[in-house]
């Protein structure tokens, strides 16, 4: 699966990138070094970050499912007893 992101993040992140390089390397790099740099992370590090933000979905997902009875339970045969509080109402 290639992970693709939008043009102007693409170009926001090799800017990131560049600076990463200008402040913390002994060496700068270029804008078109810096694009194949994110082209290397995107394709050999970016599906584990996506494969683990997947499972933490999944997780919190099967969270919220286990509770949705509680959520949307009704009590049943419930009829009856609107009259039977009336009568005692009265």
């Amino acid at each position: 699966m290639t992970i693709e992101i939008p043009k102007e993040a693409r170009q926001q992140a090799i800017t990131s990138i560049e600076r990463y390089f200008r402040e913390n390397m002994d060496e700068p790099i270029g804008n078109v070094a810096a694009g194949a740099l994110l082209g290397f992370f995107l394709e050999e590090i970016g599906p584990l970050v996506y494969n683990r933000a997947v499972a933490e979905v999944q997780e919190r997902l099967q969270s919220r499912i286990s509770e949705i009875d509680l959520e949307v339970h009704e009590d049943e045969f419930q009829y009856w007893r609107k009259f039977d509080r009336q009568k005692k109402g009265r």
